[in-house]
């Protein structure tokens, strides 16, 4: 029966009972008092019939009454509702249970936490790395359980783009690195991972390659001063023996030169983020850096533009040494004049270096960073370059907040623009 026939059904069955309790009430002389008494009979048979869901709805799981008519259809459409709702709810409960126990099977520690800061559930990873106990810590503030300063910071920051380094407040030697994901509305995931071994062998990288620089710059300098004072006398005169004299000590310088460079990159990785910084003026370091490079090639030209008087909070020398590699890149790779630009734009610092060189192909430009990676290595041969500048500048910014940008255009010319914060 459609609804329509329900609601039809519905109206005539008033309309009989009121017309029946109306010809009633003319026989006995009494019309409205027996029209009022049906009204009467009406609202409480429909009092009758709500007192009926009242009570069905207090039964979580009860059958619907026994009802036909309008009141029926009102029970069956009740009770698809409600069994609708359970069946949402379990799916919903299903999906909670298996992300749980998904979230429960990670070596991560995993707590969620709700709007208000507070531990909803954690796995049992968090317990080993973090501390933290479900169920015994379900509703507490995360941050009254982890007192760790930096963890304060960077969950009071809301700015999750980048991973926390933390130690675990349950183990000094243990390190972890943090997560925090924003999900629903207000609540988070917090993720931490041991990266204990991650730093330990990262360490070990950086003492080998430390010590190891360390220890050839001696030999190194010894067999560098023999070549000089062979070339310099008399044994170089023979045509047979200058050139590979020549070579070698070109090779030797250029290892001189790849070995300050390792030493300075691993001084850099060591002292990041501790270095007690100054306020650095900018335009005395471009000055400086312009100067240099124009006494040591004066067939060049390095055109420098100051457009701002923006100071920077950092390391002197860090900063210097970021300029010259840039500069020095931009020389050996380019035969045209440079330029050598500092200003301020949307907030930000800005030192670029441009040159008019052959430019650089799009795939080579997420990777100009990395140690040791040429686009052209023939021609890094001849230049003489490490290849450790860029990684070098990149150091130096990540350590004073900052980031490099590059853009390049084949047969045009390149632009590496070190992004820097204003104070």
């Amino acid at each position: 029966m459609t609804r329509a026939a329900i609601w039809w059904g519905e109206l005539r069955r008033v309309v009989w009972i009121l017309l029946a309790v109306s010809l009633v009430g003319w026989l006995l002389g009494n019309t409205i008092p027996a029209l009022m008494l049906g009204a009467l009979l009406l609202v409480a048979m429909w009092l009758y019939q709500l007192w009926r869901v009242s009570s069905w709805l207090q039964d979580p799981i009860g059958e619907p009454p026994a009802a036909s008519g309008l009141w029926g259809e009102v029970f069956n459409g009740v009770s698809r509702l409600r069994r609708w709702d359970r069946e949402e709810r379990d799916r919903l409960q299903s999906a909670v249970s298996y992300l749980r126990e998904s979230f429960a099977a990670l070596k991560e520690a995993a707590v969620m936490v709700d709007p208000e800061g507070r531990i909803e559930w954690s796995n049992a990873s968090a317990e080993r790395l973090l501390g933290l106990q479900y169920p015994r810590d379900h509703g507490q503030l995360v941050l009254d359980l982890l007192r760790i300063p930096n963890f304060h910071s960077y969950t009071l920051s809301g700015e999750f783009d980048e991973p926390l380094q933390l130690t675990s407040p349950l183990d000094d030697g243990v390190k972890l690195i943090m997560e925090i994901t924003p999900f629903g509305i207000g609540s988070q995931l917090i993720l931490a991972r041991d990266n204990t071994r991650e730093q330990r062998l990262e360490s070990m990288r950086r003492d080998f390659v430390a010590n190891v620089s360390h220890e050839l710059r001696t030999p190194l300098t010894v067999i560098t001063g023999y070549l000089h004072t062979m070339l310099d006398n008399r044994l170089a005169e023979n045509e047979k023996i200058q050139s590979p004299l020549e070579q070698m000590r070109q090779q030797a310088e250029r290892m001189e030169t790849l070995l300050h460079d390792l030493l300075w990159l691993s001084r850099l990785e060591f002292s990041e983020g501790q270095e007690n910084f100054e306020l650095v003026d900018m335009r005395d370091i471009l000055l400086d850096v312009q100067q240099h490079f124009q006494e040591a090639y004066p067939e060049r030209t390095i055109e420098l533009s100051i457009d701002c008087e923006c100071h920077l909070e950092g390391n002197h020398d860090q900063l210097y040494s970021a300029v010259s590699n840039l500069v020095v890149n931009a020389l050996k790779y380019s035969e045209d004049d440079i330029e050598l630009n500092w200003k301020q734009a949307d907030g930000k610092c800005l030192l670029s270096v441009v040159d008019q060189g052959p430019g650089i192909k799009p795939v080579h430009l997420p990777r100009l960073t990395e140690r040791f990676y040429r686009v052209d290595k023939s021609r890094s041969q001849e230049t003489g370059g490490t290849g450790l500048g860029l990684a070098i500048v990149k150091h130096i910014l990540a350590g004073h907040g900052a980031y490099l940008q590059i853009e390049s255009k084949v047969g045009v010319g390149s632009r590496f623009c070190c992004v820097f914060p204003t104070l």
